[in-house]
């Protein structure tokens, strides 16, 4: 039995600072809305190294120690399982700028859920923000998309 699959890998950080966690407005039709910034992990790259790439380009901060405290999955139309890895750290330094991925700035962590967010970023944000929960995916149930946290 083959248990190999194809996978997408991607990440999200959760930067926070005391109650103020680091948003983005994201543009890229199809997924737009409040979210936090991340990105692909590229082929050959550490899941760690990617993070920290990624929250760089799209916001100017450089992080440090960030902690992978959850996961999403779910099945693409090809049969691809695509993964976001989650993380959060409160380490980082650098200016703040936005990119072309979007517009970033910090909001209190409370007022997040009030935003138009990126679909299906209501739950992820409570992966992110409640320790007992640590993974968040979709599957299919009589032809239906489902969901759980867990």
């Amino acid at each position: 039995m083959d248990r190999s699959e194809k996978v997408i890998l991607t990440n999200m950080c959760m930067v926070y600072d005391g109650n103020r966690v680091l948003v983005q407005n994201r543009v890229k039709p199809g997924w737009e809305g409040i979210a936090f910034p991340g990105g692909h992990v590229e082929k050959g790259e550490s899941f760690t190294d990617s993070v920290i790439r990624e929250v760089k380009e799209e916001t100017g901060l450089v992080i440090r120690n960030p902690r992978m405290c959850g996961i999403k999955s779910w099945y693409t139309n090809d049969n691809s399982r695509y993964i976001i890895l989650f993380y959060k750290t409160d380490k980082f330094s650098g200016t703040l700028q936005s990119s072309s991925e979007g517009e970033v700035f910090w909001a209190d962590v409370k007022d997040v859920p009030k935003m138009k967010l990126a679909y299906g970023f209501d739950d992820m944000l409570k992966v992110f923000t409640d320790d007992d929960l640590s993974e968040f995916y979709y599957y299919t149930e009589n032809g239906e998309w489902k969901h759980k946290l867990k």
